[in-house]
């Protein structure tokens, strides 16, 4: 996969996406143009779970977007999906292996450079730095400058994706250093209505669309 990926990278939240607005605000950011799409769900239930996966991929099918699902190479292998794996959740060879060369694997590599030297050996499709600013899912995460990523796009040719904090006010600084993505997830969907998450990912989107990159 070459770093030419770009967009906006939808996670979704069980508790911002709880009491039935998971796949409307889901489709509402598709519609706006998200270009890749990450089930994150850490409960237990994996009947629900295989369950809400499976509706995500039709709607992913349906817009033109990749689904990726966050540390479950299981669930990912039985819906021939992407797969995004944590520093503490499993083996990324592995995780390749039950997936195939063609398979989307992305890797959490924090900030740092030789966690993604790391990944690009055993097999990733794109890194993932961050968190960059302030971030309400992992606040305790090592923090991340604009400047590596100006290194890894120097170092990596594989597409680059920056997490944490991101919002519409500083996604744009981002960009320009040399990520191929945004991941966002309060910012996209701590919203009120479908109408106001279609208008965040459409303005999501825009920022590429006025960068040089």
């Amino acid at each position: 996969m070459s770093r030419q990926t770009r967009g906006l990278y939808a996670i979704t939240d069980s508790r911002l996406l709880a009491d039935g607005r998971l796949f409307p605000y889901v489709e509402a950011a598709l519609k706006g143009g998200a270009r890749w799409l990450q089930y994150r769900d850490k409960s237990g239930d994996e009947a629900r779970r295989l369950r809400e996966a499976q509706v995500l991929q039709e709607l992913c099918e349906r817009h033109g977007a990749q689904l990726i699902i966050n540390d479950d190479a299981e669930l990912a292998a039985r819906l021939g999906v992407g797969l995004h794996l944590g520093q503490e959740d499993g083996s990324l060879s592995a995780a390749r292996a039950l997936l195939g060369r063609r398979a989307i694997i992305g890797a959490t590599c924090h900030a740092r450079l030789d966690l993604a030297e790391q990944a690009l050996r055993e097999g990733a499709s794109y890194l993932a730095f961050g968190r960059f600013f302030e971030s309400h899912t992992k606040p305790g995460a090592p923090s991340a400058t604009p400047e590596l990523l100006e290194q890894a796009r120097a170092r990596f040719n594989l597409p680059l994706v920056a997490i944490g904090g991101v919002t519409l006010d500083n996604a744009g600084e981002l960009i320009a250093r040399g990520a191929s993505l945004v991941a966002v997830i309060h910012a996209l969907f701590a919203a009120d209505s479908v109408v106001e998450v279609e208008r965040r990912a459409r303005a999501f989107s825009a920022l590429f669309a006025t960068s040089s990159r």
